[in-house]
């Protein structure tokens, strides 16, 4: 009988502070001579002028940069693949948001190559995981993508992080405030965490940290972001949103905040919700299953207004609630291979849907009483 083992996984290397990206050139060395970078558009003329510049100058180092065309399919996936071959890398680099970040783990995947990662934004967890998300072209969730390992190097150049717009940092909280609670879950129920296999107290341990992190210092962050300076405050945030959120949720383990956020892509109305918006009303969706504490409520909403996140689903961009859309998220949460089943008992597509709008109400409430 095959017992399945507890895990602990993170990246080999993860390194914060300001001014990293002109350091990509000693990052490389670690791990190999000729690098194939896939940016984000926005950032591309400051990889090129830092980062490219800084290889140039070094006769051992040769590198390549590509625009990361907007979603990570698995055409664009395999796009950047060939691109990398035709250009013989042995390493792949990615520079930019979470989709940038997955396909970059992707192509390091396929390839069998070491992946360095440099989020440009704090939106996601994305960086740190063993993990990346395929999309279908339209823009719906397609699948999970589980890798064997983590990338072999994350970056959090807080300088580039925080002359980011606000909306993705907050987007970044958001995604980072739900670890906590659906390591607990998971933890609770002795599900089943992202590397498949069963949740660590070290994880959960993780998870909880990043929650006391964001909780203690979300408003002085705040303060350094809406003035684009780094501070303890903000580079402790960026901590919790990029790493322990990302190494929480890793050995810790989804629930339903996850799982929720996955089924609100088949909602044509909030495709251009940031993914943390999202798993916000995911995590508000959860509570509300759970029947969590008022208090535990309130500080997690306290959060959500700190950082300006959206509370409501028509906050998010929703016009209209069609019955028929929300059957069809609460379908694709609970489909026997997402997260819901880390929930501490069965949750029924009725009870989900239920949840959801109870949920909205709930948002409705809080944000009135504003």
């Amino acid at each position: 009988m095959n017992i399945t083992p507890r895990t602990v996984t993170s990246p080999k290397k993860f390194y914060i502070g300001a001014g990293l990206l002109a350091q990509l050139p000693d990052y490389i060395k670690d791990f190999g001579n000729n690098a194939y970078i896939i940016c984000d558009e926005f950032i591309l003329p400051k990889v090129k002028e830092d980062a490219i510049a800084a290889i140039e100058k070094d006769s051992a180092l040769t590198a390549t940069a590509e625009k990361f065309n907007y979603e990570c399919t698995q055409e664009e996936i395999n796009r950047n693949e060939k691109l990398a071959i035709d250009t013989h890398a042995n390493v792949i680099v990615g520079i930019g948001g979470g989709k940038t970040l997955d396909c970059a783990k992707a192509v390091g995947y396929q390839q069998k190559l070491p992946v360095i990662l440099y989020p440009t934004i704090a939106s996601t967890d994305a960086p740190c995981t063993a993990l990346a998300v395929i999309y279908k072209n339209n823009g719906e969730f397609d699948h999970y993508l589980f890798l064997p390992q983590n990338p072999d190097a994350v970056i959090a150049d807080t300088n580039i992080i925080a002359g980011a717009p606000a909306r993705f940092f907050a987007a970044g909280v958001g995604d980072a405030l739900a670890t906590y609670f659906e390591a607990r879950s998971c933890y609770a129920c002795d599900g089943v965490n992202l590397v498949l296999k069963k949740p660590s107290r070290t994880g959960l341990g993780l998870a909880k940290l990043c929650y006391e992190l964001l909780s203690e210092n979300v408003e002085a962050a705040m303060d350094a972001l809406k003035n684009k300076i780094t501070t303890p405050a903000l580079e402790q945030t960026i901590e919790a949103t990029i790493y322990l959120s990302g190494v929480g949720a890793e050995a810790g383990g989804l629930a339903a905040a996850h799982a929720v956020n996955n089924g609100m892509s088949a909602v044509p109305d909030l495709h251009k919700a940031q993914h943390g918006e999202k798993v916000v009303f995911g995590l508000l969706t959860q509570l509300v299953l759970e029947n969590a504490p008022k208090a535990e409520i309130d500080e997690v909403v306290r959060i959500v207004k700190t950082v300006g996140l959206p509370l409501t689903l028509e906050d998010m961009g929703l016009t209209k609630f069609v019955e028929a859309e929300w059957r069809k998220v609460a379908a694709i949460a609970c489909d026997k291979d997402d997260t819901m089943g880390n929930m501490q008992k069965p949750v029924s597509e009725d009870e989900l849907y239920n949840a959801m709008i109870a949920a909205n109400n709930m948002a409705h409430r809080y944000k009135e009483s504003a």
